[in-house]
């Protein structure tokens, strides 16, 4: 059995989760597919974002599942690595990689609004949450086809799925803490699309713009 793990024999491994995970999840896989496709600088198209939304614009559906497939993933493989060393790094590397697709340093701080992460962090520490936040995500989507809306719905209730529902990688206190934190910074990376909700001129799923 393990040994508990205290000061630098600690502070290392999370430093290292940490970096890890950050370094994962600043790939920008929505920019490196258009761009080896031949479709260009997926910033200067649509709403300028790398995410899968975005790409969509490009009218590629293979890319666009591509991206969303690979933003999602590095989230979980940064969890599921790390987790092996204990739910604490596995919190830090999801969170990481979350941080690191939605401030990515190669693209000067400047990276996606991070629902294909989150989702792909939340269903690696708490896949119950995970499933459900997907299925809102889906159903929200569904029926008023907006990619925003159904983020920000999907996003605000995943702390309470994975509160309310014992199961998961990590204690209940530590995996609402780190998903909750997310739910803020991807509402908060959303703010440009709740004006444009509130103001009605959001683009709809599938629309050029």
């Amino acid at each position: 059995m393990p040994q508990p793990m205290g000061g630098l024999e600690y502070t290392w491994p999370l430093i290292a989760a940490f970096l890890g995970g950050y370094l994962l999840g600043s790939v920008p896989f929505g920019l490196v597919l258009t761009r080896l496709a031949g479709l260009g600088d997926i910033r200067s198209i649509g709403s300028g974002n790398i995410g899968a939304t975005n790409v969509l614009r490009t009218g590629n559906k293979l890319l666009a599942a591509l991206t969303l497939l690979l933003d999602g993933a590095k989230g979980g493989v940064a969890v599921l690595i790390a987790g092996t060393w204990g739910p604490d790094m596995a919190v830090t590397a999801g969170a990481a990689a979350f941080l690191g697709h939605l401030f990515p340093v190669w693209l000067k701080f400047n990276g996606g609004k991070g629902m294909a992460t989150f989702l792909g962090t939340l269903l690696a520490l708490h896949w119950p949450a995970g499933l459900l936040a997907c299925a809102t995500w889906l159903a929200v989507a569904f029926l008023f086809k907006y990619s925003s809306l159904a983020t920000l719905v999907a996003a605000a209730l995943s702390a309470l799925y994975a509160f309310v529902i014992p199961a998961g990688m990590v204690p209940a206190w530590q995996r609402l803490e780190v998903i909750a934190a997310m739910a803020v910074l991807v509402f908060i990376r959303h703010h440009a699309n709740i004006r444009r909700l509130l103001a009605g001129a959001e683009p709809k799923i599938g629309a050029g713009k």
